[in-house]
């Protein structure tokens, strides 16, 4: 089966932090393939404004664009609102029976995992990525969890709003891409 770590989120917008995980998880050996999957709505986020989901998409597909086994999915698109993790799993597994399906979260979000919607079905059913999270001790992993060997990068999607907001630079915080498409369509201002 091919082993394909899902990593998901808002990307609103996407950025080099999100990039360094992509990296490193697929430097790690512990995945054959690594699909972005951009979420309408993240439970623990609601009331944040996003900007449309296709358009988060393409930022998305046009930073990945050109890396080896990696790609921006619209999977969560056709789910029920807000996207609740176990419930990505149980449909994408039935949908892809060939893969094994990891999921790869952030130390902050393991620390509350015990919080999150059907958790021990989770745990019991797949593999799960941590990487390292500033300020999240993730303690000790148990069996089918690893901690990912990565860099700390603190950028965060909200400071890199804040920044275009201001009219401060974003150079270094995104990739390429998605910078020209966020000056081009006069993004988050």
């Amino acid at each position: 089966m091919k082993r394909t770590a899902l990593f998901g989120g808002t990307f609103n917008p996407l950025h080099n932090g999100h990039m360094a995980i992509v990296e490193s998880v697929m430097n790690s050996g512990l995945a054959d393939e690594l699909w972005l999957l951009v979420t309408p709505r993240n439970p623990w986020k609601a009331g944040r404004t996003l900007l449309d989901d296709s358009l988060r998409l393409k930022m998305a597909s046009d930073a990945v664009s050109g890396i080896p086994g990696v790609t921006a999915s619209d999977y969560e698109f056709s789910l029920p609102v807000p996207s609740y993790t176990a419930n990505t799993l149980r449909h994408i597994s039935a949908d892809y029976p060939d893969r094994q399906f990891i999921l790869t979260i952030g130390a902050d979000n393991w620390v509350d995992f015990d919080k999150w919607s059907q958790w021990q079905y989770i745990l019991d059913n797949f593999p799960v990525i941590v990487y390292p999270r500033k300020g999240y001790d993730a303690g000790p992993m148990p069996r089918g969890v690893t901690m990912l060997d990565c860099p700390l990068v603190e950028t965060s999607s909200t400071e890199i709003v804040q920044l275009i907001r201001t009219g401060m630079p974003i150079d270094g915080l995104v990739p390429a891409s998605v910078a020209r498409t966020i000056s081009e369509l006069d993004l988050y201002r």
